[in-house]
């Protein structure tokens, strides 16, 4: 599989490490109300999704970005690449 590095163009996969669905990237706040419960469903609790799916990648091997991935599970097509820093600062969260 190829992922389309936005910073480095096509680079094999084996240069990454999977880590999971992108929503990861919005950790829940440690001094919330019910930080526990919180916590507890960020890192236990998991979808397996069939189809479009938001996933991070982590370039080990090259430069160490972060990468929201988003790859069609069943088929392993990917139809976009972003670094997960501008996604973080897009939707509120890079602040």
């Amino acid at each position: 599989m190829i992922i389309n590095h936005p910073l480095l163009g096509p680079r094999d996969a084996q240069e990454f490490t999977y880590l999971g669905d992108a929503s990861l990237i919005h950790r829940p706040d440690w001094q919330g109300e019910d930080a526990s419960g919180q916590f507890h469903d960020y890192l236990y609790l998991r979808d397996n999704p069939a189809g479009q799916h938001r996933e991070l990648w982590f370039h080990e091997v090259g430069d160490r970005s972060w990468l929201v991935v988003t790859r069609n599970t069943l088929t392993h097509e990917i139809s976009n690449v972003e670094l997960a820093r501008d996604v973080a600062r897009r939707e509120g969260r890079g602040k």
